[in-house]
């Protein structure tokens, strides 16, 4: 029988965050059996289902109390806030559809790879998210004159870098202040799933996912600059161990395709019927509209046709036809957005194994 080439724990393994060439590391394995991404087939929906949204959860899953529950928002404010879950759903709603994708999509792609959660393409998901906009709150509190940034802290903490605390990032003034940052408790209709945030999650549209925290607990202005861990250690473009590197923020633009025809079960290879095959997707950017899809089959690039827009902070659906003839090929799509940045077709390499939006890449068998 052939054994998974699964290594052990040993001493001389790399830490978490650090390249290997070497096989998937059982770290890997339980962090990948705890998260899930999208399956691609699912980029069919416009709106992702619940089930299906890829998931990212640092430490355990919270359980809160909705009874008990409260949004504490605080720190340098004129006058602190404690706020229900039925005190944030009377005040004005909006419903919106937003994409979010984890920074670290595309990271088990990259050779060496970064040792972390080893996502492939599908850390992604687009959902209609309800709640309440962030500014009308904080204006309603009072931020100080000299109040920098805001601090959101979800009811999850663990230990990471070597140091224990709960979830939490911040937000500029400014960023804070725009008026899609929303706090919502609805997804596609329905309260927010446990593993999605409930009862509370912050939404932070255009921005990967680790802005957007969830299971919030409070809110808190601060004077100086945050340096929690995830926000001064992880999330960072870094060339090697040492920072500080470039903090992540918006999405970079991506397209990925809905694989064409049927898999092979274990290698995932796709096989297609020779003649007219429409090849579709998504494509989404926090950096601007998408404005041009490609596909390319064996290096031929060949533009796609575009859908209305979703909106604002959503992807965009793209189809082609692809005449499809009998043999191997290998296909692939590339984005480029309104700021005109395209998608390379060669891996963009980095320390923590962020922001990979390196082309999709579908080996394809014609019959």
């Amino acid at each position: 029988m052939v054994k998974p080439r699964v290594s052990q724990s040993t001493a001389k393994e790399p830490a978490a965050g650090q390249p290997t060439d070497g096989p998937l590391t059982q770290e890997e394995l339980l962090l990948a059996g705890r998260n899930h991404s999208m399956p691609l087939e699912a980029l069919a929906h416009d709106i992702t289902p619940a089930g299906l949204h890829y998931l990212l959860i640092h430490f355990d899953i919270p359980q809160v109390p909705v009874d008990q529950w409260r949004l504490r928002l605080g720190g340098a404010v004129s006058h602190s806030l404690e706020l229900s879950l039925a005190d944030i759903k009377a005040r004005p709603s909006v419903t919106m559809p937003v994409t979010l994708e984890c920074a670290g999509n595309g990271r088990a792609l990259l050779q060496p790879r970064p040792l972390s959660q080893p996502w492939l393409q599908g850390a992604v998901g687009t959902a209609e998210w309800t709640g309440t906009p962030l500014a009308p709150l904080l204006e309603e509190a009072g931020l100080a004159s000299d109040a920098v940034e805001l601090v959101f802290t979800g009811a999850d903490s663990g230990i990471q870098g070597g140091a224990e605390e709960p979830y939490a990032r911040s937000l500029s003034i400014d960023e804070a202040m725009h008026p899609e940052v929303m706090l919502v408790y609805a997804m596609n209709g329905q309260p927010l799933p446990p593993q999605h945030g409930f009862p509370l999650r912050l939404l932070v549209p255009g921005w990967y996912g680790m802005a957007s925290v969830k299971w919030l607990t409070s809110i808190e202005a601060v004077t100086s600059r945050f340096m929690g861990f995830q926000q001064a250690v992880a999330y960072h473009y870094l060339q090697g161990p040492d920072g500080p590197g470039l903090p992540v923020s918006h999405i970079r633009v991506r397209s990925l395709m809905v694989p064409p025809g049927i898999p092979d079960f274990f290698t995932r290879r796709r096989v297609v019927e020779a003649g007219p095959v429409m090849l579709h997707g998504k494509a989404w950017s926090g950096h601007g509209e998408i404005e041009r899809v490609e596909v390319g089959i064996d290096g031929e690039w060949m533009p796609a046709q575009l859908d209305d827009p979703l909106g604002d902070f959503a992807w965009r659906s793209w189809s082609v036809v692809w005449v499809a003839t009998p043999g191997d090929h290998v296909v692939r799509c590339r984005a480029m957005d309104s700021s005109g940045a395209l998608q390379s077709t060669e891996q963009v390499w980095n320390y923590q194994g962020i922001g990979n939006n390196m082309a999709q890449r579908v080996e394809v068998t014609v019959r």
